[in-house]
């Protein structure tokens, strides 16, 4: 049996399951909130003996896979946005697990976009995928993370980075205006403050007054969520924030799509993504996805994809130790 979870900045996914037939069976599934938590092995130990308590006599957990918030140094994660190390050495001497692997979440993310299903996804742009194209994937949840699959041979090699934290380009005169107020307030605009849910607040904020809360200075400003839920009830402020939002994802993921020239498709992850993919497959993201200069026809042909399962990173984890 094998322990496959992702363990992000706002949620743990945790399943114990094997493959059958080339697909995932898990056996017990658990979710837990990251901010409830003081320390990783105490959410294994919990999940664990919840586990053991139920297993079958014989079954026995050989290997292990984690996809997590945060870059990879060797076999270790300490998560970016949340105080939490996971250790795959530590895990597999303190557990008794003969192996254990620890990736990066959208490493795990990409690993396992071939085992989504069709009710998995929706499409943002249609395109037409070439099999020998490169593929991006995006996570935008918490923060912003960015995994490429480029072709070699006959699959693909998933390189994983943080291109979340590189600057963020505006393309129009707003999101110059955007760029402005973040650069203001904390010195520097990255992609990811502007494009993941702290990012939503961020836009927020610019929206409401014009300027971004600095650094250690407390503001009234709603939730991601709260965003999200206005703009569903009619608040123009929070509807206005979603689609100057919705305009910076897709500038943002065109600008990937471009630096690899993805003629395998685009995959935008992750809660916020599953949230909003309504709103995304607007006219507003295709035109900001598309808006490349001599290249716009070019990103024409790309396939974009919204995920709408959560649990991609979690299958992508387990198959880096099948």
């Amino acid at each position: 049996m094998i322990l496959a979870g992702d363990v992000g900045a706002t949620k743990i996914l945790l399943e114990v399951g094997e493959f059958r037939h080339e697909r995932w069976q898990p056996a017990l599934a658990r979710r837990y909130g990251t901010g409830d938590i003081e320390n990783f092995p105490a959410v294994l130990t919990q999940f664990l003996g919840e586990w053991n308590a139920t297993r079958e006599r014989d079954e026995r957990i050989t290997a292990a896979a984690f996809g997590v918030a945060g870059p990879a140094t060797g076999n270790k994660v300490k998560m970016t946005h949340r105080p939490l190390v996971v250790d795959g050495d530590a895990i597999s001497s303190r557990f008794l697990i003969p192996r254990v692997v620890v990736v990066n979440d959208l490493a795990a993310a990409a690993h396992g976009i071939d085992w989504l299903g069709p009710r998995d996804m929706v499409t943002i742009q249609p395109g037409r995928a070439s099999a020998e194209g490169a593929i991006v994937v995006m996570g935008v949840g918490t923060g912003l993370g960015i995994a490429y699959l480029v072709p070699v041979g006959a699959g693909y090699r998933v390189v994983s980075g943080e291109g979340g934290h590189a600057g963020f380009s505006p393309a129009t005169a707003q999101q110059a205006e955007l760029w402005r107020a973040i650069h203001d307030a904390h010195g520097r605009c990255s992609a990811e403050d502007v494009v993941s849910g702290v990012g939503l607040t961020h836009v927020f904020s610019f929206v409401r007054s014009g300027r971004i809360h600095a650094m250690g200075e407390t503001e009234d400003t709603l939730s991601a969520e709260g965003i999200v839920k206005g703009a569903a009830s009619g608040d123009a402020r929070c509807e206005a924030a979603l689609d100057l939002f919705v305009e910076c994802l897709g500038n943002v993921a065109g600008d990937h799509a471009l630096s690899v020239m993805a003629r395998g498709g685009v995959y935008l992850t992750g809660g916020v993504v599953a949230k909003l993919h309504p709103r995304i497959r607007s006219a507003r993201f295709s035109s900001a996805f598309c808006a490349k200069g001599p290249m716009s026809s070019a990103l024409m042909k790309i396939p974009v994809r919204a995920v709408t399962s959560e649990r991609v990173a979690l299958l992508g984890a387990a198959k880096f130790v099948v």
